[in-house]
This record gives structure tokens, C-alpha cells and sequence, in this order.
């Protein structure tokens, strides 16, 4: 007997129905009710076939087998997901106390230590220029470094601004502007040099604190010492 001839009047069937049009997919035990309803709504002068509930008892199988499967599979990811954060905020840790190298442009400057900041240029370039800003954006100081090769140039922020004053203590960042002999843009990114003080944790992972600035453990490219 077909799935198709099993009458739709009787309550259960019709619960299930109304469930699988606003379902997708076809859980096991929406499957063993159908298969329950077929058994009582079959033609007593016409059963259903021993060989056809064989086969539909494999499906049912099969399905509560995938089901388990898939529930086996998300909670290996989640596992997963858990070890990777743990390892991570491990190895955060481990940091304290040695200098990082990490891309950000932020700068935490206390008063008296002078923060190192630096970039990567992607190419050689004829006229670079770092700007200090303040929280607002605005230009504390601007340094011309002259022409410089591709790669890695650090410079070291004495605290001054344009006029040789000393500024105040607070959140900085900065920004890298460089040309080639051509007046073309060249690429470069930033990323500061300091000693790791702390480890904050949160929802998001690890974050490490380098000279009090707030930079992800995700962003540290290398420990250069310690």
C-alpha cells in the first residue's frame, strides 16, 4: 500500500501533516507515525507486504542513524570550538611579560614611556610620512622619514607634539602615508612594538594588554623578546 492511499482524516495524521508544511525535513519520529498510521489505515484485503515494511523499518533506520550522526558531528565541533579557546587563552597568558610585536595603531601613552610604533611598506618608497593623532582624530605631531625600503621601519615617539611640547597622557593612534618616485601610493601597515602587561578575557577570546593599549591575540604576528 502507498503512503498516498493512507486517508488524512484521522487527527494524528492530520497534526503531522499541518507540522510537515511548515517543516522542511523529516525527523524519525515524524516518520515512525507515518509509517504507525499507514499500518492502521491499510487495506485489510490488500496489507502492506512484509518485503515494503521491511524496507520502510530500513529507512526509519536510517534516518534515526544520520540524526545521531549529525548530533555526534556538532557536538565534536563544539568541543572543538571550546579546546581551540582554551589553548588560545593559555598561550595568551604565556605572553606576559615579553615584547610582542602586533598589528594595531593604537598607542596607550603613560607620560613617560616613549611608545614604538612601526610599518610594513609593501614596496620602496621615495617620501614616507607618520602622523600622531589624538582620541578626536586630530594631528598631535608629523614626522617626514624620508625615503625608506619595502618592509619593516620602527620609529620611536618621543611624547612631543609639533612644537616640542609634551602631550598628555592618553590614547593615541597613528597613521603612514607613503609614495613612490612616481607620487603613487605605496601600501604599508602598521603595528607597534611593547611589552605585554596583561591578558583580558572575554566572550570573544583573548586580548592582550601592550603598554596598556588593547590589542587581540589574534593580531600579535611575533614575540621579539622578553
Amino acid at each position: 500500500m502507498q503512503l498516498n492511499q493512507v486517508s488524512t482524516s484521522g487527527p494524528t495524521l492530520g497534526t503531522q501533516a499541518s507540522s510537515q508544511s511548515a517543516t522542511p525535513t523529516l525527523g524519525e519520529n515524524a516518520f515512525l507515525q507515518m509509517l504507525v498510521t499507514q499500518l492502521q489505515n491499510q487495506d485489510p484485503m490488500n496489507p502492506l507486504q512484509s518485503t515494503d515494511l521491511a524496507a520502510q523499518l530500513a529507512q526509519f533506520s536510517s534516518v534515526e542513524q544520520l540524526t545521531q550522526l549529525n548530533a555526534a558531528v556538532q557536538n565534536q565541533t563544539n568541543t572543538s570550538a571550546v579546546m581551540a579557546q582554551s589553548i588560545n587563552n593559555t598561550m595568551a597568558a604565556t605572553l606576559i611579560g615579553k615584547k610582542v610585536k602586533a598589528d594595531t595603531s593604537s598607542i596607550s601613552y603613560d607620560g613617560t614611556t616613549q611608545p614604538q610604533v612601526g610599518f610594513t611598506l609593501g614596496a620602496n618608497a621615495a617620501d614616507v610620512k607618520l602622523k600622531i593623532l589624538d582620541a578626536n582624530g586630530g594631528t598631535v605631531k608629523t614626522v617626514d622619514l624620508g625615503p625608506k625600503l619595502s618592509g619593516d621601519t620602527q620609529y620611536t615617539w618621543d611624547g612631543t607634539d609639533d612644537s616640542g611640547n609634551p602631550v598628555a597622557a592618553g590614547s593615541y593612534t597613528f597613521s603612514v602615508a607613503a609614495t613612490d618616485s612616481n607620487g603613487s601610493s605605496v601600501t604599508s601597515t602598521p603595528f607597534v612594538l611593547g611589552l605585554v602587561q596583561g591578558v583580558k578575557y572575554s566572550s570573544s577570546g583573548a586580548s592582550l594588554l601592550v603598554n596598556g593599549a588593547e590589542v587581540n591575540f589574534s593580531d600579535v604576528q611575533e614575540v621579539v623578546g622578553n
